[in-house]
């Protein structure tokens, strides 16, 4: 983050392409495109860019704001509310310099561009910022190959775009993923549109993992673990006999929908007697709070394991496992409140498909369901490097005759 001295330096910098000034404090859409915009680093500069909020955008000179805590507060929202995708690397800091006080939100260039806000690719255009037209997002797209960290951002060598369902793409995904007014003015060809969502490596001339994993015929050909593996077992232990065995693969999107329609109508509700005459239906698991850990499951697992996400039931707990451990930032002594996005793009596409509201907020979510539900609160293992897991405990009813 900036010094003090550097600060007041960049202030008068009025055409710099590094630096927005805004007097505006409410503006999250003008704040977002900034951000969205440093996040692109079109001209590749490989350096932070700057959002000054509290300082004239024609003049520099700081105009007196008073930076509160809510202010700070819905600055940092914004990495997390999955307006922008993916999403940016950023940080906050307010200052306190002679002519009143300043927020500077600091961005990173995104290693995976193009950066959308609202479907919309915002870069930086001299002093100004502007929508990238295809050129420009093609350029973003090209540079994505230099920089790749991630396994859901490589090429998945050996796969062609006919791996891909392109009927899902078009009528359900990119509707979704890119705003209409860009769309309706698109008229590039296939590989080109999967390639500006990440989904396709223009480079390498074949689909990522990410496109195979969420638009892919048949990911389980070249990612043989993308699947999750459901057993319900009679007793407390996996040596009690099976009840039931099912196995959802397929595209993401369809594999999803399939395990919300599942836990909605077999795990939800279920009979318990409360007499030897009389059974009523309980709500022994809500919903809300299985889904949103089973998307953490197949958000975060490790795809290049041959492993599945495990979803055992047994007759007192539900078990929710998948291979990798924590990643990256993310660690035992501060989970959950520290993140971290090992599949950057899968978690980008359950975000835009309405699987996750809220980065970062699925641990919270589940936890505040159950608790409401009457259930214990989810316990987590997160001290093993190779699988993480979570159990979650079966909600207990009084029975007998009355």
């Amino acid at each position: 983050m900036l010094s003090e001295q550097e600060l007041i330096a960049i202030l008068s910098e009025l055409e710099s392409d590094k630096i927005e000034r805004t007097a505006s404090e409410n503006n999250t859409d003008k704040f977002s495109e900034a951000i969205c915009a440093f996040s692109n680093d079109f001209p590749n500069h490989k350096q932070p860019g700057y959002l000054i909020i509290g300082s004239d955008d024609k003049t520099g000179k700081i105009v007196g704001l008073t930076i509160t805590d809510k202010l700070l507060k819905d600055l940092a929202a914004i990495r997390n509310n999955g307006q922008i995708l993916p999403q940016p690397s950023l940080t906050i800091q307010k200052y306190s310099l002679l002519g009143g006080e300043l927020a500077v939100v600091e961005v990173f260039p995104s290693p995976i561009p193009p950066v959308r806000y609202k479907g919309k690719v915002w870069i930086r255009v001299g002093p100004s910022k502007a929508v990238a037209n295809e050129a420009e997002e093609s350029r973003l797209s090209e540079r994505r190959a230099a920089h790749i960290r991630n396994f859901d951002s490589s090429p998945a060598f050996g796969s062609l775009v006919s791996d891909i369902n392109i009927e899902l793409f078009k009528l359900t995904y990119l509707p979704n993923a890119v705003d209409a007014e860009i769309l309706a003015a698109n008229h590039r060809e296939i590989k080109p549109q999967l390639a500006s969502l990440r989904l396709y490596d223009a480079v390498n001339d074949c689909p990522t993992y990410a496109g195979i994993l969420i638009l892919g015929n048949n990911p389980k050909f070249y990612m043989p673990g993308a699947y999750v593996q459901y057993v319900q077992y009679i007793g407390e232990t996996m040596d009690s006999d099976v009840l039931n065995e099912t196995e959802f693969s397929g595209d993401l999107l369809s594999m999803m929908r399939q395990l919300d329609l599942f836990v909605k109508h077999n795990i939800e509700e279920r009979p318990v007697k409360i007499s030897s005459l009389q059974e009523t239906i309980v709500k022994t698991y809500p919903s809300k709070a299985i889904r949103e850990l089973l998307n953490n499951a197949v958000m975060h697992r490790n795809y290049e394991s041959n492993a599945p996400v495990k979803f055992y039931e047994f007759s007192d707990r539900i078990e929710i496992s998948n291979p990798g451990g924590l990643y990256g930032s993310a660690r035992p002594d501060n989970f959950p409140n520290q993140n971290d996005y090992r599949n950057p793009i899968v978690a980008e596409a359950l975000k835009i498909m309405g699987y996750v509201n809220k980065f970062n907020r699925g641990v919270a979510t589940a936890q505040a369901e159950l608790t409401a539900n009457g259930n214990l609160p989810a316990k987590f293992t997160v001290d093993l490097p190779l699988h993480f897991s979570v159990t979650i405990y079966k909600k207990q009813y009084p029975t007998g005759d009355k």
